[in-house]
């Protein structure tokens, strides 16, 4: 082990090098729950505003928070001059992504799973995961980096200039990759996404790490940053509970479909993680940059896309489905990378 993976290690806790399996035991108890309780979890499901569940969004909120404690306003000017970073993210996220993921939505969907799939549920699968690989993620991105322990200040100038990209982007793209033109981009869950996942935590992070900085120095925010990590932790395992609970009966009634769906997403989810770590390796990337540009790219802004998938072709469609498996599939997939990441932390320069 690389002395810089050793370091990452050593700041985990036992918990934290557990996290893999607390997540397994968090997905079966989201499914078990969800099937036992089922009114419960869809009152849950219910609280939503502008396709954002609240409950899920004041999990993710607890687990951003942190990293925005670490966000340093005065080194934002600085990222101009390390823009590799940046770079890879953008051209990852908007000239690649989209079209890989359509490419294998119809290699799978309508050549490979021809004998299972009828033509109609390919065509609202293959919607599904073009819409899912058109939005990048806004909110878990932060979750990931801190996991990584990336820079907190570099991801938020990441993800804040996709997000810009994203208002103008989204929907050009996917009406060339559906042949739709009436797409109608649902500007609330946008807006509200953003505000609850990058606005509030970022104020709340810059007024506590201002009282930290005055008390105690760089120090005091690391200490607070690692004191609250067991809590942000534990609101990403109750958010896969609550996840894995909203689709329960859905993953009990159509396991079939959801594996096959959930295929060409795994495929894709790996394939664009080892381009942006790929590229970042090879362009000598900083290891606290590079994992984060590599994880926007994998990860999805699910919130968009269910809200259009909805919108587009009714809360009972395929397509809708799809976007539901991609939200299963992602948080196992992106802490086995985050793992991954962890572990290789001493292929980058420091």
């Amino acid at each position: 082990m690389t002395d810089h993976a050793a370091q990452a290690k050593a700041g985990l806790g036992t918990f934290e090098r557990l996290l893999s399996l607390w997540v397994a035991l968090a997905i079966g108890a989201g499914i078990l729950l969800g099937s036992l309780f089922p009114s419960i979890f869809g009152g849950l499901a219910a609280l939503e505003v502008a396709s954002v569940n609240l409950p899920v969004a004041i999990l993710i909120w607890a687990m951003v928070y942190p990293m925005m404690v670490g966000v340093d306003f005065g080194a934002i000017t600085q990222v101009g001059r390390k823009p590799k970073g940046l770079v890879i993210t953008l051209v990852v996220n908007w000239l690649i992504k989209p079209f890989t993921m359509a490419l294998l939505g119809v290699l799978f969907f309508e050549v490979i799973f021809a004998r299972w799939i009828t033509p109609e549920d390919a065509a609202q699968y293959l919607a599904g995961v073009i819409l899912l690989g058109a939005a990048p993620c806004t909110a878990m991105v932060f979750v990931w980096s801190n996991l990584v322990r990336g820079d907190a200040t570099y991801t938020l100038v990441q993800v804040s200039v996709n997000d810009l990209i994203m208002v103008f982007a989204f929907a050009p793209i996917v009406a060339l990759l559906l042949g739709v033109t009436d797409i109608v981009v649902p500007w609330n869950t946008l807006i509200l996404s953003v505000l609850l996942y990058i606005a509030l935590p970022l104020i709340a992070g810059i007024l506590t790490r201002r009282n930290l900085i005055t008390s105690g120095g760089e120090a005091a925010v690391e200490a607070f940053k690692d004191r609250l990590r067991p809590a942000s932790v534990g609101g990403l395992l109750l958010t896969v509970v609550l996840l894995f609970g909203f689709q329960a009966q859905v993953i009990l009634d159509k396991p079939l479909v959801i594996v096959l769906i959930a295929i060409p997403l795994l495929i894709q989810t790996y394939g664009i993680f080892f381009i942006a770590y790929g590229a970042a390796r090879a362009w000598r990337v900083p290891f606290e940059v590079a994992a984060p540009c590599a994880l926007i790219g994998t990860s999805n802004f699910f919130e968009l896309a269910v809200a259009v998938a909805i919108s587009l072709f009714g809360l009972g469609s395929g397509a809708a489905l799809a976007t539901v498996v991609g939200v299963l599939v992602e948080v196992p997939v992106m802490l086995s990378l985050v793992a991954f990441a962890n572990r290789t932390r001493g292929w980058f320069p420091s």
